[in-house]
């Protein structure tokens, strides 16, 4: 059975970095696409970045320039650096993984899914 589980979330002050670990039961060379997904308070969950299984990545607007995600294959890990954190950024950070070729910012599209990880931005 797969399980992503995710580490690294903490509260920083705004301008700040974390960076967020999602460790994976599978093999992570083995899947399509591996992607950050975010849930705000009393918000959608919203697509943060991706990776291909090529390298290929993918930001949402609100993090490009401040987000960088990558993966490690030999560790069947992934991560996420993010700096320049802002308040807005405060939401509960979920790693999840795609096995086939599907629309990689689409949470629905996703088959394994972390717990989730709480990232609080303070002003």
């Amino acid at each position: 059975q797969v399980q992503l589980v995710e580490s690294g979330g903490g509260l920083v002050q705004a301008g700040g970095s974390l960076t967020l670990s999602c460790a994976a039961s599978g093999r992570t060379g083995s899947w399509y696409t591996m992607g950050w997904f975010r849930q705000a308070p009393g918000k959608e969950r919203e697509f943060v970045a991706a990776i291909r299984r090529s390298g290929l990545t993918y930001y949402a607007d609100s993090v490009k320039g401040r987000f960088t995600i990558s993966k490690d294959n030999a560790k069947n890990t992934m991560t996420l650096q993010m700096n320049s954190l802002k308040p807005l950024d405060t939401a509960v950070y979920y790693c999840a993984a795609q096995v086939n070729n599907r629309p990689w910012s689409t949470g629905a599209w996703y088959d394994y899914w972390g717990q989730g990880t709480q990232v609080t931005v303070s002003s």
